[in-house]
């Protein structure tokens, strides 16, 4: 019985080893994210209403962000039974975050002066990727109607691009009801080719 539990173990063991897992490519590896507009994390957007009475200030950030599979590879020498992990450049593909950040102020007495920063807004998220001919590689909206006067948040993507196919343009907006809409565009290149070069440093091993 233990003879058969133990078999039974190691060929899991080495079911899970060829299994292919999706990783996701730390910062370290590459470019973390383009900003719009470029600067610190409080560089914002800013723009007020026409009473100049209220303000609404924005900020993008697009996380490309590269995963791969990995695949089982043998151990170092002399030691080739003892399996690790490999990187398989094959299966490079970027699935992109788009991070947000907003802020909504109102003038109580004078105006561009005295601001509060109060309570729940309907905020509006946007952002969208165009390849060169124009058409949506990948579309997020986040919507709702509470969100705090001043925030940030991340919005997964749920569509993959595959790697080296040109330079895409990203389209961006922040919408605060009844205030107006702040956005902008940014220019990126899908290359993989420092993540391929990373795993041929280190024998894409991990």
């Amino acid at each position: 019985m233990k003879r058969t539990r133990i078999a039974a173990l190691a060929l899991a063991t080495a079911a899970a080893a060829l299994t292919p897992a999706l990783v996701e490519a730390s910062a370290a590896e590459g470019t973390s994210y383009l900003q719009d507009p470029a600067g610190g994390e409080k560089t914002m957007k800013t723009q007020w209403t026409k009473d100049e009475m209220h303000k609404l200030e924005a900020q993008f950030r697009f996380h490309p962000g590269v995963q791969y599979k990995t695949v089982a590879a043998p151990g170092p020498a002399g030691a080739p039974e003892w399996e690790t992990k490999k990187a398989d450049p094959k299966t490079l593909a970027w699935q992109p975050k788009f991070e947000f950040a907003w802020s909504v102020s109102d003038s109580t007495l004078v105006k561009k002066a005295v601001t509060t920063k109060n309570g729940k807004q309907p905020i509006t998220l946007y952002a969208v990727v165009r390849r060169a001919d124009g058409t949506k590689a990948a579309e997020i909206t986040s919507d709702s109607k509470s969100r705090p006067a001043t925030g940030r948040a991340t919005v997964g993507g749920d569509k993959r691009i595959a790697c080296d196919t040109g330079e895409y343009t990203v389209e961006w907006s922040a919408t605060r009801s009844g205030y107006g809409t702040l956005g902008g565009s940014l220019r990126w290149d899908s290359s993989c080719e420092q993540y391929r070069t990373a795993f041929s440093d280190n024998n894409g091993r991990h």
